[in-house]
């Protein structure tokens, strides 16, 4: 959906709250088809990004799993490489 949008669950550190928002206001902005929403409907909107973020806390806390949780830089880089290769000039 949203490329922006990144899993959140079963890293090390975990999610903090800023990241959950992000990811939040990610999803609502593309629901919307809003990047910034006309003052009549920001409090709309503004809710709905609360909402959003705070069932995805709620579901990040309540999820469990038996995998080792995955590392923040090692994701990164793997992310950094596939990005180099895809976006690579070509000959």
């Amino acid at each position: 959906m949203c490329r922006n949008i990144r899993t959140l669950f079963n890293f090390e550190p975990p999610a903090t709250e800023a990241e959950i928002h992000d990811a939040a206001l990610q999803f609502v902005r593309k629901l919307s088809g809003f990047h910034t929403p006309a003052k009549a409907n920001q409090a709309a909107f503004d809710e709905a990004v609360a909402d959003v973020a705070r069932a995805a806390s709620h579901l990040i806390g309540s999820l469990t799993t038996s995998a080792k949780p995955r590392d923040r830089e090692v994701e990164k880089a793997r992310a950094r490489a596939k990005s180099a290769l895809r976006f690579a000039p070509r000959p």
